[in-house]
């Protein structure tokens, strides 16, 4: 589907934004109750149909260069069949010859090739609402994140819990185009992403991007945006330009790491993200410098398991994420670079959780949600958590990956010793093993359930995963209550709307006694309770320090 002057809203809060900007169109205790949900609305979230057909909304906000639709849609210029992200700083072209595309897959489905000024690539992603746009989102992450290992579309429908045809109608309905011409077009950009921002050879950008082989990259780059790699190379931006503007970053650390800079939407609050990511850090899998974080990642491809380092540090003024990636991830970065936006939650609207949260959020407007490098090392922390403080159950991680994780070596990071072993590794282990770290025996059996179903496919943690199919299941797990069924979703599947009830500082912050009491406390915070969770869990923090 094509979509001409127009461009699809995920949301009914983007009139109010557009209406603002001049244009149309871990079980820890909690302090008193003093913020009172926002009013409910009586509507369901959906897409603003009169907004749809909103050409003039579009041109407005591509006029002013508004950062807030960066991402939200792609404008595309008939004169010279180029397209760009609103925010681009290029001539402003008449309206007339423009036009307006959901998703930088429907602008390329149309003949329009890719701004080499400000990159349509690097647009930040658009966290969606409704479910419907979720399942489109998940979907689309399931694709990013299997680029290099080729894309099985029917795969990504049953990992959804939809049909091979309903993956198409969402497809349609939320990028203008349908799952295969996604993929491809990922693939492109991904590729151009690399040739621009790294020194790697052709031929491995080719296998990273999942195009098999430099033929057939040349060819897709040839036909789709008239150059070849080597090319796009020789036109990118001068470097003295791109460090100006932030588009680019010079790969050539002293680490020899990947460097990218991802771009986040703000207000983001970094120092609260990494001061919770601080507090739970387990040695040798992770460290945390005044300002940085760094861990051990470990991706399963094609070929084996890639076993590497990332670090990632924000630069305010320009709004980005700066991550570098060892080079032992070269060949997943399909893989970690939607994993890195994932785990440090760039995509999230904070304007749109703001008006939803109402004066719970006011204090804190920037802050997220932490996502998961793997859903099963977020099982496992939640359950080793279970009824004891955050030091405890950092002591038990630690013992945990010290045993099981797989040892390796950096020589830029050595204070990053272990990966987090994988479901297969624990699925083989006896209980005797685990029980020796002091994790006491009915832990031990829910862990090891864990690891089985997770290694045998009989169940997936990952963003996207049908929410209460995937909740059933770990309720019927032993050892595994709503409340660790909860946090997993409000991490591993990255549910915006998932709400630990019988948290005891979601009682306390909310004056009931009971989690039906909590639930219906937090009805007018939907769909973003988790994200309220978050902002309690913070306002606690900052009590207990003053």
């Amino acid at each position: 589907m094509v979509i001409r002057g127009c461009f699809h809203a995920p949301d009914h809060h983007v009139r109010k934004r557009l209406v603002g900007a001049g244009l149309r169109g871990d079980n820890e205790p909690m302090s008193k109750p003093s913020i009172q949900p926002a009013p409910a609305s009586d509507a369901p979230i959906e897409a603003d149909s009169t907004l749809l057909a909103d050409a003039d909304a579009c041109y407005r906000a591509m006029q002013s260069h508004d950062a807030r639709f960066d991402g939200r849609f792609f404008v595309a210029v008939r004169t010279t069949r180029i397209y760009c992200r609103p925010v681009c700083r290029v001539r402003l072209p008449r309206q007339e010859n423009c036009h307006f595309y959901p998703s930088a897959a429907a602008a390329e489905g149309a003949g329009f090739r890719p701004c080499l000024r400000c990159r349509p690539e690097l647009a930040p992603g658009w966290a969606a609402i409704d479910s419907t746009s979720q399942l489109a989102r998940a979907a689309a992450h399931l694709i990013d994140t299997s680029l290099a290992d080729g894309t099985d579309l029917a795969a990504v429908a049953q990992r959804i819990g939809v049909t091979d045809r309903h993956l198409r109608r969402l497809f349609d309905a939320h990028f203008g185009v349908s799952p295969v011409a996604y993929a491809q077009t990922q693939r492109l950009l991904l590729a151009k992403r690399l040739l621009t921002d790294t020194a790697l050879p052709v031929a491995q950008i080719a296998q990273a991007a999942g195009f098999g082989s430099v033929r057939r990259l040349n060819a897709s780059m040839r036909e789709r945006y008239r150059l070849t790699p080597t090319e796009l190379r020789r036109k990118r931006v001068a470097v003295a330009s791109a460090r100006r503007s932030g588009v680019v970053i010079d790969s050539s650390q002293a680490d020899g790491a990947l460097a990218f800079r991802l771009p986040l939407r703000q207000p983001y609050d970094w120092s609260h993200l990494h001061g919770f990511l601080s507090s739970r850090l387990i040695d040798g899998l992770e460290v945390s410098g005044a300002d940085d974080y760094r861990r051990v990642v470990s991706i399963d491809t094609a070929d084996g398991l890639l076993v590497g380092w990332i670090s990632a540090a924000v630069n305010p003024q320009q709004s980005v994420l700066v991550l570098s990636v060892s080079t032992e991830l070269a060949m997943a970065l399909a893989q970690v670079l939607p994993l890195a936006r994932s785990l440090f939650d760039l995509d999230t609207d904070p304007e749109t959780v703001t008006q939803a949260l109402g004066e719970l959020a006011a204090p804190r407007p920037g802050l997220r949600l932490p996502g998961a490098v793997s859903g099963f090392e977020i099982a496992v922390r939640a359950v080793l958590g279970q009824q004891i403080t955050v030091k405890a159950a950092r002591t038990l991680a630690a013992r945990f990956v010290q045993t099981f994780g797989e040892p390796c070596t950096f020589a830029a990071q050595p204070a990053l010793t272990r990966a987090f072993p994988t479901p297969a590794r624990i699925a083989q282990a006896s209980a005797e093993q685990i029980g020796l770290l002091g994790i006491i025996r009915r832990r031990v059996q829910t862990i090891q359930m864990l690891a089985t179903q997770l290694a045998e496919g009989r169940l997936i943690l990952h963003p996207g995963a049908p929410v209460e199919a995937t909740l059933e299941a770990l309720k019927a797990l032993p050892g595994i209550g709503d409340w660790t069924a909860q946090y997993i979703a409000m991490r591993a599947l990255r549910w915006p709307d998932a709400f630990p009830a019988a948290d005891y500082g979601v009682m306390k912050a909310l004056a009931v006694k009971t989690p039906a009491q909590a639930s219906r406390a937090a009805q007018a915070w939907r769909p973003w309770r988790a994200y309220a969770v978050m902002h309690l869990w913070a306002q606690l923090a900052e009590e207990q320090t003053t």
